[in-house]
């Protein structure tokens, strides 16, 4: 790895800055009433009328501009008609393009009065994310992260998704290395100087088992039980971490206030 990345990351912080303030604007408008298609909307325009793109587009044959994940949906639910109502809690999920660099987060919200569940499951989903994040340093290994999730989540009664994972993020929006959310510790690809790439937890209240729909994108959890994820863009630098995607507003986990 290039010692030299001072640039990378300077671009990696525009981009990852960028998709942070859209979640922070989107936050006032998660209400009942809003449909996730009105989300899709105002967060394309706000990320191109702030110079940048949104990534998911077109990639892939992908024809929204970012994810929404509502309830059982673990990741990549596409965004519709669908009115959010009381009770509701869902992932969005953006990623910007800036001068050819990705920032990708995503985050939980929540509608009206949510399930204890729910709002206990959220609370460990951005809990193990956190933990992991606070491990990263040159030298320790990408199993170290997945085992940090894992044991923390499973202790709590919880299970980590297997069929999806993190992944280096640059000038290309999925490179190597893949960062899995379980593992044993001290095995896997050491972390190096410059690295930059997404930790982003999917936890389900139930099994880990996924079912794609018909759509081919959304995965929901098969035995319907709930699921929460939360997604930090991260950088390696000589003594630790950059967290790229960090709220410019503060907010964490919901509630946002």
């Amino acid at each position: 790895m290039n010692n030299n990345y001072s640039e990378k990351f300077e671009k990696m912080r525009l981009a990852g800055k960028l998709a942070a303030k859209t979640l922070d604007m989107i936050t006032d408008y998660v209400k009942p009433g809003i449909t996730t298609n009105k989300i899709d909307q105002l967060c394309f325009e706000y990320i191109k009328d702030n110079g940048g793109y949104s990534a998911p587009l077109h990639y892939r044959g992908y024809t929204k501009s970012l994810c929404t994940s509502l309830n059982h949906v673990i990741c990549h639910g596409i965004p519709s008609d669908r009115e959010l109502g009381d009770g509701d809690f869902l992932n969005i999920d953006v990623t910007a393009i800036v001068e050819d660099y990705h920032g990708d987060t995503s985050r939980m919200f929540v509608v009206g009065d949510i399930p204890v569940k729910a709002k206990n499951l959220i609370d460990v989903t951005h809990e193990s994310l956190m933990k992991a994040i606070k491990i990263l340093k040159p030298g320790i290994k990408l199993g170290d992260i997945g085992y940090e999730i894992q044991s923390f989540v499973e202790e709590k009664g919880y299970s980590v998704v297997r069929d999806f994972c993190g992944h280096g993020i640059s000038n290309v929006f999925h490179e190597h290395p893949n960062v899995l959310h379980y593992g044993k510790k001290n095995t896997g690809m050491e972390l190096k100087p410059g690295m930059t790439f997404t930790i982003e937890p999917m936890i389900n209240s139930g099994k880990h088992d996924v079912k794609i729909l018909n759509d081919g994108w959304t995965a929901v959890t098969k035995d319907k039980s709930f699921s929460a994820q939360f997604e930090h863009t991260i950088g390696i630098s000589e003594n630790g971490y950059e967290i790229f995607t960090e709220s410019v507003k503060g907010y964490r986990k919901p509630p946002y206030n």
